[in-house]
């Protein structure tokens, strides 16, 4: 039986932030390959995931806050939906659909999540999925997903509600390994060490003693509350709430691990150095200057413990990463990006966010708005790198072909950047508001070329060709990573991230 029960204050704190020009609402895209079964596509993800209460509740305010209660006459065809597109029904027709589900708000009167099946696609079906960002994080609903799938096509088909618990039975090995993956990609990439995440997650769990623990964190709170105004670039506008989608088709995972092997830096560094060559290529395709551009990313860390792994809800703090679009030089525009994450490693920055979320959910929402408008302010983007499976999935007993999502902007943030990886493909997503962006395929369109930019000084150094002069000098190859340390303001990380001048001659081999 579904019970009500009370949501926790972060969670309140993203409720509380749904606008008509940015829903919070997190969007995702499964594309299945032909022949698709639709009635036993339904019936599984009926099955799987309503044996989650969360599903079949809804908001509803008391005088103690607001609540998570069963909700009352709940229909299933309200929340999954079949449909076909008009005409040829191909990318750019489900890229205007996918935009305009971005652009509703969900309906608070009922359970805040809804699939649209659009049959006949490329000869298989899309499901497009929205989940309010309420109910869970990007992780969480990751998982939902990959709950609903199985890694054998003759899976037995469901025939009925189960009282399964997330991530459920057939699919818990997934769910682990899911995990083992997403820990990977956060203490190498995205956000800290092994030691470093679990020193941010002590501190999350223990806001009021973090802050005692003296000037640094007190610093990376001033730091993120005041920072200075990334550049003034079209990126920045104010939204209208019509919203357009776009996705690249897939790169190679192997390609990029073996570039960025080559190369020095993480797999992490070269999507996001890919990202900012795009969108320095996008400005200056409108005839923009880009000469020292900085755009600011605002980036979730996974805050999870392992006892909230397969937990609903909100675990993750926020970075601010700020991109050097403005560097000409992909080598150097790589180094920078290397040099940055490994600052961000070191920062207070991700529990300290954590914190004042949470700190906000109890907070009145006058001062919740103004403290988050007051840092989005600062920022151009959103930004999500969401490694999934790789391994072949299959939902209704068809083989997922494409998988891609989007987390929501939040005030006058205009712009999200996706990438996520599956299946041995990795590939970039935009979604962004028409009043500010309106052609996002623009943008995507540059970053296929500039990872391959990477991949030719690869290819020209094993054969003894790289370029000298001005064209390596700006670059900056990391030095060998250390063990980890206790982690630093980021003023104090920034100043000491390791970087080294390379100076080797045509074709010697790199240090």
């Amino acid at each position: 039986m579904v019970k009500s029960e009370q949501m926790s204050p972060v969670d309140t704190t993203w409720l509380r932030m749904d606008r008509p020009a940015n829903p919070m609402v997190i969007v995702g895209v499964l594309m299945l390959e032909g022949p698709v079964d639709v009635d036993r596509l339904e019936r599984t993800i009926a099955d799987r995931l309503l044996a989650m209460p969360r599903f079949r509740q809804r908001v509803e305010q008391r005088a103690t806050g607001y609540w998570w209660s069963p909700a009352p006459h709940f229909s299933l065809n309200r929340h999954i939906k079949r449909l076909r597109l008009p005409g040829r029904a191909g990318k750019p027709e489900l890229q205007r659909f996918v935009a305009d589900l971005a652009s509703q708000q969900l309906d608070m009167a009922h359970p805040l999540w809804d699939f649209h099946l659009v049959e006949k696609f490329q000869g298989g079906v899309a499901v497009v999925a929205r989940f309010h960002h309420a109910i869970a994080d990007g992780i969480a609903l990751i998982g939902v997903m990959l709950s609903l799938t199985d890694s054998d096509p003759d899976a037995a088909a469901p025939t009925g509600l189960t009282r399964r618990h997330l991530p459920g039975a057939a699919s818990r090995s997934l769910w682990q390994d899911y995990l083992a993956s997403i820990m990977g990609l956060f203490e190498n990439g995205m956000s800290v060490s092994r030691q470093a995440l679990q020193q941010a997650r002590d501190r999350a769990a223990r806001p009021a003693e973090t802050l005692r623990e003296g000037v640094s964190v007190a610093a990376e709170l001033a730091y993120l509350l005041f920072m200075p105004q990334d550049s003034q670039t079209r990126f920045k506008g104010t939204p209208n709430g019509q919203k357009r989608v776009a996705w690249t088709d897939p790169i190679a995972l192997p390609e990029v691990k073996v570039v960025s092997k080559v190369l020095g830096c993480s797999i992490n560094d070269m999507l996001l150095a890919a990202v900012a060559g795009s969108l320095r290529a996008y400005l200056a395709g409108k005839g923009d200057a880009t000469r020292g551009v900085e755009v600011r990313a605002l980036v979730p860390v996974n805050l999870r413990s392992p006892e909230q792994s397969t937990q609903l809800g909100n675990y993750f703090g926020i970075v601010a990463l700020e991109l050097p679009v403005g560097m000409e030089n992909p080598l150097a525009r790589l180094y920078e990006v290397h040099r940055r994450m490994e600052a961000l490693k070191d920062s207070y920055e991700a529990p300290v966010t954590l914190g004042l979320i949470t700190a906000l959910g109890y907070a009145p929402r006058v001062i919740q708005d103004r403290l988050f408008d007051l840092l989005l302010s600062r920022a151009s983007a959103v930004m999500t790198n969401v490694p999934g499976p790789q391994n072949p999935l299959y939902l209704g007993g068809s083989r997922l072909r494409q998988v891609m999502c989007w987390v929501p902007q939040a005030g006058d943030v205009s712009m999200g950047v996706s990438i996520l990886s599956f299946d041995g493909q990795v590939q970039f997503g935009l979604v962004t508001d028409a009043a500010v962006i309106p052609d996002p395929e623009a943008v995507i369109a540059n970053f296929a070329s500039e990872f391959e930019q990477l991949l030719y000084y690869v290819l020209m150094e094993l054969w003894g060709d790289v370029p000298t002069g001005a064209v390596i000098a700006e670059a900056k190859r990391p030095e060998p990573k250390k063990a980890a340390k206790k982690p630093r303001s980021r003023q104090a990380a920034l100043e000491k991230a390791p970087v080294k001048r390379t100076s080797r001659k045509r074709g010697s081999p790199a240090k």
